[in-house]
């Protein structure tokens, strides 16, 4: 097994989490089997409690694990099924060692955070690393593992004292360290600044680890002037400098270190058995990114939400929105709508912020209602969601599904006051109620979480459509609500068809409108499984909706017209297929 550790200074957020997924990427184009690792230093189990302010979105794994958002980016560019067990907490270590405290396991020996807690760190990794995460269940060959947070932060320092260990553990030639820096460049001088990666690396090196590529983060391309400073001030050769400047797209990092000769590196220092010819998986990227610069023609959503002050709330949402833009042609104007601003509230409180929230919502070629807990920006929510019922606008939504229910509630069963136990647990007409193993007295890991099966109740669901036409789906959930079962009647009577249940037949998974171009919410949240060339078909049909080209579509038997061509057929990637289905 090789292990590439990649740490970060002067500042977190600096693009970790893409540069380990890149250098992931390039690996696994040369044949290697690659798993990825996420330390996060924080002392909470997992991210399921965080608020998306904090750290972004709640990503949500196969197996229910609530991790941080960096595993979503290992997962698409990787195209690889991670565990909750590859996102690696101090809380899950701290409770682990506790554990086995209490149990007796270190007779009678006082346990300290060296060796015992270092010591379990490093048995997590190996036993990890080695957990196969393709589908050809292979034994993976390289683990890359991001350790969150920045050098010198006082919460890590266990996790870097481990590595400083590991590193001798598992011998020179299969363990080496990325370390990701930043090199600004003030306005005022326009001159690149090495010394924040001059100090940064030398805490690392203080600490027992010694980066072996120095990834420089920058507006600009380096200077050889600059890259030759760090290197000698570094500890390390020019050609260990690599530039990581600003791209038109987080797909061309894998490029970028490509050309850098970062695979020929991996290949001397770990003795890696690989070729270091161009390689055919890296042309699909090429492929894709040079086609997302030339997309001319522009399709708008209104993303309704509540944390829409924080880009990274919804990252997934956004990446399947990207990915079915890309898969149309169209370059993807996302315009960010904070659900209270379309309250009758805000009308009073704001007026300019409230038409300027309506004229947003009502300039869109589509909506998107992203899930979402709590009351606030409630009403905003189901008031787009109306509008979009209203005026035939092309809709999804994952709320999962509480708003949309309640919503068309008011409509299907004539009840004004139709309402979620969720946002009033008094309601006369709870159209949404609490699922029976929901825990409300413990929030972590307590609701329906993880894949489950979603069975198609009919064949003429457009949804079942894009999807191949299969019987069933098997999609990720997070939810602590559902819809009343004894209301299922009420709904369809009115047009509102539950065209998805789950394997019993007793929670609605699915509901479409009947009569509507495309109005369609789902219980589960499809953002989780897209990828770059595998965009999820309920964003893809609310893109094709929004775009005008959904009729044609599912008329060509889910086939792409020629103006909307995937790939281009004279490309190395014309071999890949748009949701399984054949191209044309």
């Amino acid at each position: 097994m090789k292990y590439i550790l990649v740490t970060g200074g002067v500042i977190s957020g600096i693009g970790k989490g893409i540069i380990a997924s890149s250098v992931g990427t390039i690996l696994k184009s040369c044949g290697l089997h690659v798993t990825a690792i996420k330390i996060d230093p924080y002392i909470n189990i997992d991210a399921g409690t965080f608020s998306p302010y904090e750290h972004g979105e709640v990503f949500v794994l196969d197996d229910g694990g609530e991790v941080d958002l960096d595993l979503g980016n290992y997962e698409r560019f990787l195209d690889i099924r991670l565990t909750k067990d590859n996102n690696l907490t101090t809380g899950k270590i701290y409770q682990s060692v506790i554990n086995k405290e209490r149990r007796g396991d270190y007779l009678g020996k006082t346990v300290q955070v060296v060796p015992h807690i270092t010591d379990a760190i490093q048995e997590w990794v190996m036993r990890q690393a080695n957990v196969p995460v393709d589908d050809d269940d292979v034994e993976p060959q390289v683990c890359v593992i991001e350790l969150g947070g920045t050098v010198g932060d006082i919460e890590s320092m266990p996790f870097i004292e481990a590595f400083r260990q590991f590193q001798f553990k598992v011998k020179r030639e299969n363990f080496c360290n990325i370390h990701v820096s930043m090199v600004p460049q003030p306005s005022a001088t326009g001159e690149q600044k090495t010394k924040p990666t001059q100090n940064s690396v030398r805490e690392l090196r203080g600490l027992g680890l010694s980066p072996d590529l120095v990834m420089c983060r920058c507006s600009t391309p380096l200077d050889n002037s600059v890259k030759e400073k760090i290197s000698m001030f570094c500890h390390v050769e020019p050609e260990q400098v690599i530039c990581v400047h600003d791209v038109s797209s987080i797909y061309r990092v894998p490029l970028l270190l490509e050309d850098q000769g970062v695979v020929g590196y991996f290949c001397r220092r770990l003795n890696l058995p690989i070729e270091t010819r161009p390689r055919k998986m890296l042309a699909k990227w090429k492929e894709m990114s040079d086609r997302s610069d030339r997309l001319l023609e522009q399709c708008s959503i209104a993303l309704v939400g509540k944390y829409t002050k924080f880009s990274d709330s919804y990252a997934s949402v956004i990446k399947a929105l990207e990915h079915s833009a890309l898969a149309i042609s169209h370059k993807l104007e996302v315009k960010y709508i904070d659900s209270a601003d379309l309250e009758a509230g805000m009308l009073q409180e704001d007026p300019v912020k409230y038409h300027e929230a309506w004229q947003k919502l009502c300039s869109a070629d589509g909506i998107l209602v992203p899930g979402g807990f709590g009351v606030r920006g409630t009403e905003g929510k189901i008031q787009a969601i109306s509008w979009a019922r209203k005026q035939k606008k092309p809709f999804l939504g994952s709320l999962p599904l509480k708003c949309i229910k309640t919503e068309c509630s008011a409509a299907a069963v004539n009840v004004t006051h139709a309402n979620s136990t969720e946002f009033d647990p008094e309601t006369k007409y709870p159209v949404v109620i609490d699922m029976p193993e929901h825990n409300p007295g413990q929030m972590g890991g307590t609701m329906r979480l993880g894949k489950r099966r979603t069975i198609f109740k009919t064949k003429n669901s457009i949804l079942r459509k894009l999807y191949g036409d299969v019987d069933y789906v098997e999609e990720r959930h997070r939810h602590r609500f559902e819809v009343n079962p004894e209301l299922k009647q009420h709904f369809e009577e009115k047009g509102f068809h539950f065209v998805g249940q789950d394997v019993e037949g007793e929670r609605m998974e699915v509901i479409e409108l009947l009569d509507h171009p495309y109005f369609v919410g789902v219980q589960y949240h499809p953002e989780f499984t897209s990828r770059p060339i595998k965009p999820s078909p309920p964003y893809l049909g609310l893109l094709l909706a929004a775009a005008g080209g959904l009729p044609a579509y599912l008329q060509k038997g889910c086939r792409l017209s020629p103006r909307y061509e995937l790939i281009s057929p004279d490309s190395e990637i014309a071999d890949f297929k748009l949701c399984s289905l054949t191209q044309e």
